[in-house]
């Protein structure tokens, strides 16, 4: 095993089931993860050591004095099924390593799974899409094979015909693939506008799914609570806009919408999306035929018009220099 993965123990696992995730849109997937592997309460087992996948973006102030760089935590928990099958392995990282590091920790990851011969790998994911806050958020699903997406069907989900899953929560299911593993991702929507806001009932409708495919009981009130919450919260927000666009009249259908692209330029792009945005312009500036996938990605994160003049650039043809007389 690579150098850079202490174990601490190695539990004897039955047909083990690893749940993986890290930070993204909504927290969606390192809130459903976390919940589940806390209400199971397990043991952590192990981790991946930090300095070979992470850089230190910053110092951190403890009683006025900066202290020595901190790099993200990658941990490894397992939890023993009552059943006596498909025992559960979590793998939680607190940050997304950088794009060029990312396959390699993906296959730090995967030799653990290897490790203890795990069944299936996990991961969740945010999806977001044209649907208010208010509304049920539905679930849906992509798997590394046919096989595996006709058991999916028993369960209450939507499959991903095409697009792309951003970051680790995606790449480790597509690096399982290469290396023969099966894997699944349950991605829950959430509104386009609300894309960095934390969004719990996004990660309480994934667990819905997670723990029936599981076959486990597990108490979700907490998190349905904290749904409620933020979509309070939200409600709140949108009321205290409506009120400083109203005066004394109502609210137009067109001036709600208004109000959730308002809503979303309060939002942060996702670090993932802007780093995949900037690689796309330098491979259209290569190549042209990259501008249409480009164009793809930034309507898909509703951001055209704030690239729009980078965009247009693309297709300027560079000026003739003056010939000297």
């Amino acid at each position: 095993m690579h150098k850079d993965i202490v174990l601490s123990k190695k539990p004897e696992l039955e047909d083990p089931y690893l749940i993986a995730s890290w930070p993204g849109m909504g927290e969606v997937a390192i809130r459903a993860a976390s919940y589940l592997k806390d209400k199971l309460q397990a043991e952590m087992f192990g981790f991946i050591l930090p300095k070979n996948y992470f850089n230190p973006v910053g110092a951190w102030v403890e009683r006025n004095l900066i202290q020595s760089a901190q790099l993200p935590q990658s941990q490894f928990f397992y939890w023993k099924n009552p059943k006596g099958t498909n025992d559960l392995i979590f793998f939680l990282c607190e940050s997304q390593p950088p794009l060029e590091k990312g396959y390699l920790f993906a296959e730090r990851v995967l030799e653990v799974a290897k490790e203890f011969k795990v069944k299936r790998i996990f991961t969740f994911a945010a999806f977001p899409q044209p649907i208010d806050h208010t509304q049920e958020p539905g679930v849906w699903a992509t798997a590394t094979s046919p096989k595996i997406l006709e058991e999916l069907k028993d369960f209450k989900v939507k499959f991903m015909n095409s697009g792309q899953i951003a970051g680790l929560n995606g790449l480790l299911l597509s690096v399982a693939k290469d290396k023969k593993m099966e894997g699944v991702c349950l991605l829950g929507e959430i509104p386009i506008y609300t894309i960095q806001i934390e969004n719990p009932k996004a990660s309480l409708a994934i667990l819905e799914v997670m723990i029936e495919i599981l076959d486990i009981e597990i108490d979700l009130s907490e998190l349905a609570q904290r749904a409620r919450f933020i979509e309070e919260e939200i409600e709140k927000l949108v009321e205290y806009l409506k009120s400083g666009m109203m005066g004394t009249e109502g609210i137009t259908d067109e001036e709600i919408e208004k109000l959730k692209k308002g809503l979303s330029s309060l939002t942060k792009l996702p670090k993932s999306a802007q780093e995949k945005i900037e690689k796309l312009f330098e491979e259209a500036k290569k190549d042209i035929s990259k501008a249409n996938e480009l164009k793809k990605e930034l309507d898909r994160w509703n951001v055209y018009k704030e690239y729009e003049d980078r965009f247009l650039d693309l297709f300027k043809k560079p000026g003739k220099k003056e010939e000297n007389a």
